[in-house]
């Protein structure tokens, strides 16, 4: 038996003999950003024990009422930026001013996630559409920063993230939260099964982990699977008011916003 194989299995069984009182120092050891299905398989079914704690629970009923009053609030905050945003978009280029698109949301299903139009709507003649379908195959997603398809008033609403507000209607909905992990488009993870049943033990959000630690590398679900992992397993109101309170700095740096 080959020594990657016996570690493999002695991480395996370590996980369910895991105690889920203090699930955050168990899983402390654990490489989160493994692609081995059998360990993924162990760490959905701890996190799905986890999330469904009493005390647990209570962090999520918190969450979702921090989500619909703090949405809330935020729209009437930023209507003026919203309006603005919204006439930019009409007067720059033809085209509708929302666009909507297809992304994995909670328990493996699908919502249309809102975002302002910042391409033009004939944007598919600039593709490499050979290169697109390859990249997709693998569960990466096609983006550069130079990138014809964009209109310049939805290249500043990409670098200040002002395209994304619009998922604050999301978030009221109850398609996202404001805190999760990113909403992802289908194809970035059909190659990943196994991690798209843990990320889906929780909304997708506006803003998560990921996006305030290491959001230039936003390509494929991979790069961030380690955050969303993390996340998933000390999912708390406390550590949602800790990124939202990062979450500005982060959108002010603008890395990986383009």
């Amino acid at each position: 038996m080959h020594a990657g194989t016996v570690t493999l299995e002695h991480e395996v069984r370590d996980l369910r003999d895991l105690q889920t009182d203090n699930l955050a120092a168990d899983i402390a050891e654990v490489d989160l950003g493994t692609t081995d299905a059998a360990v993924l398989h162990q760490l959905y079914q701890l996190a799905e024990q986890h999330l469904s704690k009493p005390s647990v629970r209570i962090h999520l009923f918190l969450k979702r009422l921090m989500d619909i009053t703090v949405g809330s609030f935020l729209i009437l905050l930023l209507l003026p930026v919203l309006v603005v945003a919204a006439l930019a978009t009409w007067l720059s280029s033809p085209g509708p001013v929302l666009f909507s698109h297809s992304r994995w949301a909670r328990w493996e299903k699908h919502f249309k996630c809102l975002k302002f139009r910042s391409m033009h709507v004939d944007h598919d003649q600039h593709l490499n559409k050979e290169k697109v379908a390859e990249l997709a195959l693998k569960g990466i997603l096609f983006k550069h920063e130079r990138d014809p398809r964009i209109t310049a008033v939805g290249g500043i609403l990409r670098k200040t993230s002002i395209d994304e507000l619009p998922q604050l209607f999301n978030v009221l909905k109850g398609d996202m939260g404001l805190v999760g992990p990113r909403p992802l488009v289908t194809y970035m993870l059909e190659p990943f099964p196994a991690l798209r049943r843990i990320r889906g033990l929780v909304r997708p959000g506006i803003t998560g982990l990921w996006q305030v630690n290491d959001r230039p590398n936003n390509l494929s679900a991979l790069q961030m699977q380690k955050y969303d992992i993390e996340y998933v397993m000390n999912v708390s109101i406390w550590l949602d008011l800790k990124i939202l309170l990062q979450t500005p700095a982060a959108v002010f740096r603008g890395d990986g916003a383009h």
